[in-house]
């Protein structure tokens, strides 16, 4: 059985998406290639091979003397300026990095945007986008990026998205060991391109605060335990993740550090329009409600959920810290919720 051959680009980033996966674990990267018959032909950071030995990889896959199975890119595409490319070299040369990746998308049987900044642009494409940057086949939610609506890899497929910032080690790990084995098709990708395999998913799913957010009982302030829905700008209820029940590192993720879901998976999460930390409102209702929920049925949801909110968990969701433990209240304080 021949070696599955992978190659992996970064453009316009920071390297997050490469120190994510050095994070996984049991097993780690190197042994879950190892085990699946993946061999990693090159990376900019993982690999020996520098200057003519890389170009050489690249004329040997280009040429079609070497097969390459899957190319991962990571980080925008850089266009600028004036559609020339030339804020992004091939070092070494006067090659626009985009051309290369184009060329090699041609030969690749699969590509796969690594992270929210190769799949749609992200956080490179934010502000006045001075670098023109763009995703491989998207550009913010607009389909077309540098490879266009409707192209396809040898293997059938679009651009396979596995959308984050930066993205999970597992979300990586389990596609490409997915493409080796021949048993990632169309299907079991979303309306986005992504990887059903967490896209089917969300956020909210598995969040330590969904006691909190049943009740409806807010945290108001950083640092506070209640749900950050309604004040705190979280999008855990609308974000496309299994990032609380397939958790970073073992045992993290955003909520459990505290932190709001900005739904780093999706399109244009860099521009929300208003600070991360702020839910956008009308008329006190907040504008982004759970995914599949009628906003009648929210306003009613809430109003009932607050007025049965026990007093533990109203006092809870503005502390730092457990103050009443479920069952006892502190002396002095009633059992009922009024």
């Amino acid at each position: 059985m021949s070696k599955f051959n992978i190659l992996w680009l970064q453009s316009g980033g920071c390297g997050g998406c490469s120190m994510s996966v050095l994070n996984a674990e049991s097993p780690d990267l190197f042994s879950s290639f190892k085990q699946n018959n993946i061999n990693l032909l090159w990376h900019p950071s993982f690999s020996e091979e520098t200057g003519s030995e890389f170009l050489d990889i690249i004329t040997k896959i280009e040429s079609g003397t070497l097969k390459l199975d899957a190319l991962c890119l990571e980080g925008s595409v850089m266009m600028g300026p004036c559609g020339s490319g030339r804020f992004h070299l091939l070092s070494g040369t006067q090659r626009p990095m985009f051309d290369l990746i184009k060329s090699l998308s041609q030969k690749a049987r699969y590509t796969l945007g690594i992270g929210s900044c190769a799949s749609f642009g992200g956080i490179t494409m934010a502000g006045s986008n001075p670098g023109e940057a763009t995703g491989l086949q998207y550009e913010g939610k607009q389909s077309g990026g540098l490879l266009g609506s409707h192209w396809k890899s040898k293997g059938d497929l679009p651009v396979i998205n596995i959308a984050g910032c930066p993205t999970h080690p597992n979300w990586v790990i389990e596609t490409i060991i997915q493409l080796a084995m021949d048993a990632l098709h169309i299907e079991n990708l979303d309306s986005l391109q992504r990887p059903r395999s967490y896209t089917d998913h969300l956020v909210h799913h598995g969040c330590p605060r969904n006691e909190f957010y049943e009740f409806k009982a807010s945290a108001e302030q950083p640092s506070e335990q209640g749900c950050m829905m309604e004040h705190m700008g979280c999008l855990g209820t609308q974000a496309r993740a299994d990032c609380n029940t397939r958790l970073w590192n073992g045992d993290g993720s955003c909520l459990r550090g505290g932190y709001a879901c900005i739904n780093c998976t999706a399109p244009e999460f860099e521009e929300p329009g208003h600070c991360f930390s702020e839910t956008p409102k009308i008329a006190g209702i907040p504008v982004g409600l759970p995914t599949d929920m009628p906003k009648a049925w929210f306003v009613a949801l809430s109003s009932l959920a607050k007025a049965a909110t026990p007093k533990r968990i109203k006092i809870n969701a503005i502390s730092d810290h457990i103050v009443v433990s479920p069952g006892k209240l502190k002396k002095g304080q009633s059992n009922d919720n009024k």
